[in-house]
């Protein structure tokens, strides 16, 4: 991209060190996270930027980061201006220290990012228009494995639902075996049993036969609920949601992770804990948010050197205190983002990964431990693409490869997706399953396969 259109950055000026390993690497000024700036330690060692000031073109405008704010090495964190300014298609963003008068960096633009201006490399190289990846490093295209190929597995894709049964809004689904667990919009969770056609249909027993509302803790609002997952055996394994928004409250986001107990009878189900993760996480509209969750164990990242975001190091378990025994991944719609949390029993949260899907939205997030992957899947927003990530010798998850969707199955709106275990391979090959949010055809679960 030309500088006559990226625009021009300014360098901090000498003085101004160690503050100079602090860079303005990210600005989005229109779309779904409007009016945001990112910043990026390039440094070698964590800063406090605490107080430090943000403006655009005009003095008299300001953002002050807030007090406790600190970037660790080879880390970036967006912050949301928008409440102090607006960021026009022909404007600046400008870093400043503590007193406001001494510039540490600056970037003018004269037309709307398209949807974002990024550096690329992060922290050290010009903008250039590229996709929002707020928060995560920078997409400044030609990595490896991002050509789409074909489906990895049969062509075919059949109904596994009877003809509805669930009607629409049907959206994360999760295999465990001879369960399968779906969350349904309306703030409803689905059990589901195996049927006689090799399929799915809700299970009779213990009240599931119209699956069970949900509700936030203390028993009042309605989850969105848009995904489900469970963690492992032992006292801290649950049925965990996410969910983008309180039902009985429409137009705010509520960016959540609800954990559920299961093995009451009753029609209902309250949630016995809450992280509500909205403040940490840059804004979206409230139909935008959260719309997969998986869980991946500590066994895995620790033995494949995963890299902890929020301290630049190996992510080690043991720092954290009780919490589930594992990290929760959560996409986002509106900008297609990742992100890892440690979500502990006290009700603290810490953001370990930020990560850019490569999509313009995540749907769904399903991680297969047989496969030591990640998958990662967009609706017909993206014409039914699936990625899959894995951790690579930075310790970062990486695009490994993208799929096209099985030429078999139409352009659905497909917002789950679910894998069947190794136990279940048959010839070289398991079954997978999506589930299609618009009901076609009568229809809102389907199976196809994938080679194991």
């Amino acid at each position: 991209m030309g500088s006559a259109l990226a625009g021009t950055t300014t360098a901090a000026p000498a003085h101004a060190a160690p503050s100079g390993d602090i860079r303005i690497n990210e600005v989005v000024t229109t779309g779904n996270v409007e009016d945001s700036i990112e910043l990026y330690n390039k440094g070698t060692a964590a800063t406090d930027i605490s107080g430090w000031i943000l403006k655009d073109d005009k003095d008299g405008s300001k953002y002050k980061i807030a007090s406790g704010t600190t970037l660790a090495a080879g880390t970036s964190r967006a912050f949301d201006v928008h409440d102090a300014f607006g960021l026009g298609s022909d404007d600046k963003a400008r870093l400043y220290l503590p007193d406001g008068k001494t510039l540490v960096d600056s970037f003018s633009w004269s037309k709307h990012s398209a949807p974002s201006w990024s550096r690329c490399p992060d922290g050290t190289g010009a903008f250039k228009a590229a996709k929002v990846t707020l928060g995560a490093a920078n997409d400044c295209g030609g990595g490896g494995g991002t050509t789409p190929v074909t489906w990895p597995g049969s062509s075919n894709v059949t109904t596994a639902d009877a003809s509805d049964v669930f009607g629409q809004d049907l959206s994360g689904l999760y295999q465990d075996g001879n369960v399968m667990w779906a969350a349904q919009n309306n703030g409803r969770l689905w059990r589901l049993a195996r049927n006689s056609s090799g399929g799915w249909a809700p299970d009779t027993n213990n009240g599931w036969a119209s699956g069970k509302a949900l509700r936030f803790p203390g028993g009042s609002g309605r989850p969105d609920s848009e995904a489900v997952t469970i963690t492992g055996s032992g006292p801290a394994a649950g049925v965990f949601v996410a969910g983008e928004r309180n039902g009985d409250a429409s137009g705010t986001s509520r960016l959540s992770v609800l954990k559920y107990d299961v093995s009451g009878a009753g029609p209902t189900l309250t949630a016995t804990k809450e992280w509500n993760l909205t403040s940490d996480l840059p804004p979206v509209g409230s139909n935008l948010g959260f719309e997969g969750i998986t869980w991946v164990p500590d066994t895995h990242l620790t033995k494949a050197a995963f890299k902890d975001a929020s301290t630049g190091t190996a992510y080690d378990p043991a720092r954290y205190g009780a919490h589930s025994g594992g990290v929760f991944f959560t996409g986002v719609e509106g900008t297609g983002m990742i992100y890892g949390y440690v979500l502990q029993d006290s009700g603290a949260f810490t953001r370990v990964a930020s990560i850019s899907s490569g999509m313009d939205g995540v749907m769904e997030l399903q991680w297969e431990p047989q496969a030591a992957r990640l998958w990662a899947v967009c609706d017909d927003t993206c014409n039914g693409q699936h990625r899959t990530l894995q951790i690579d010798a930075s310790g970062a998850f990486t695009t490994t490869a993208v799929y096209n969707r099985p030429t078999g199955m139409p352009n659905y709106n497909n917002e789950g997706f679910t894998l069947a275990g190794a136990d279940e391979c048959v010839a070289g090959s398991k079954p997978v399953y999506w589930s299609d949010d618009s009901n076609d055809d009568g229809h809102a679960l389907r199976r196809g396969t994938i080679a194991c």
